[in-house]
């Protein structure tokens, strides 16, 4: 007995439907059929909420349905920082969830995939980034003051305000000046996280590129060393731009990350280690897995590269 197979074939999905996720109601006005809607192609992580299935989405198009249905929300917290390319600890657990804010008196949003959040909101704490409802970097950064270990926090608030114009790249210019976000918080009042965000404003500084870079400054802060300069020059043609430097003893320091395996970064490296030495300076070269023994290992380091050059404590 001959068998015949049958193959489903669907209509495209109209317009640009095909490549991201939208609202049910989305796809009735754009003219796809209710069946269409319940097609097995799409998937459903939220009520009223379609995917195309196996489709590559970025965190823009998978907020985009979401702020529709939550009417007057913005996306936050985490969600917010990670659209702002603000540099977060790794959250196993905020990869598929989405953080939205509602004003202070509205019911948080409540669906599957989503944190709901209710704040007053200022309309100047808000912004749009291609069209999606998003909180400001500064309004970001205070919510994230109640989520963040302190030193993550201060990482935020220097990558935030961090600046430089050094003859060997393009002047990088802050997201929002320090003198911009410490007026912000200082003006805010009684908001969970609030004395984090606050001590964070003090261990913030400018110049830092990376968040490693500001751990490794704050944990030799915790080892009783003098403060390290960031954004320091150290003179000579051409100049020489450490991580952290202290001038008075002329020791460096610097971070190695996965970035200083490639070639032409290397290369670099090893320029500025020559030049570093040649000009009398000590250089600290402190790797991750330096990191991983632990602060008092790595304070030591520099302990013993201070006394090198006569510091006496």
């Amino acid at each position: 007995m001959n068998q015949t197979l049958v193959m489903v074939v669907r209509p495209p999905l109209p317009g640009t439907l095909a490549r991201r996720s939208f609202t049910y109601k989305e796809g009735l006005d754009a003219g796809a059929t209710l069946s269409r809607l319940t097609a097995l192609d799409l998937t459903i992580p939220s009520r009223e909420v379609r995917v195309p299935r196996g489709q590559p989405q970025s965190l823009l198009e998978r907020v985009h349905p979401y702020t529709v249905l939550c009417r007057e929300s913005c996306a936050s917290h985490v969600t917010a920082a990670q659209l702002h390319g603000i540099p977060l600890p790794w959250f196993d657990h905020e990869i598929k969830t989405i953080h939205l804010t509602r004003p202070a008196g509205c019911a948080q949003p409540r669906r599957k995939n989503v944190i709901g959040h209710s704040n007053a909101l200022a309309s100047c704490e808000s912004m749009l980034i291609e069209g999606i409802p998003v909180t400001t970097p500064e309004r970001t950064f205070l919510d994230l003051s109640a989520l963040l270990g302190l030193d993550d926090l201060v990482a935020v608030a220097d990558f935030l305000i961090c600046e430089h114009d050094r003859p060997f790249e393009p002047p990088k210019r802050p997201i929002i000046s320090a003198e911009d976000l410490r007026a912000y918080v200082l003006n805010k009042h009684n908001i969970r996280g609030l004395g984090k965000a606050k001590a964070a404003l003090e261990l913030m500084r400018v110049g830092v590129d990376s968040p490693p870079e500001t751990k490794l400054r704050l944990l030799l802060q915790r080892g009783g060393l003098p403060e390290f300069t960031t954004n320091y020059a150290i003179a000579g043609d051409p100049e020489v731009w450490p991580d952290l430097a202290w001038g008075e003893y002329k020791t460096s320091g610097q971070y190695e990350g996965e970035i200083h395996k490639t070639t032409q970064k290397q290369l670099y490296d090893r320029n500025r280690d020559e030049r570093t030495a040649v000009r009398g300076w000590l250089q600290v070269k402190v790797y991750n897995a330096d990191m991983r023994r632990g602060e008092a290992h790595v304070v030591e380091m520099f302990k013993q590269a201070l006394r090198q050059q006569g510091w006496l404590g």
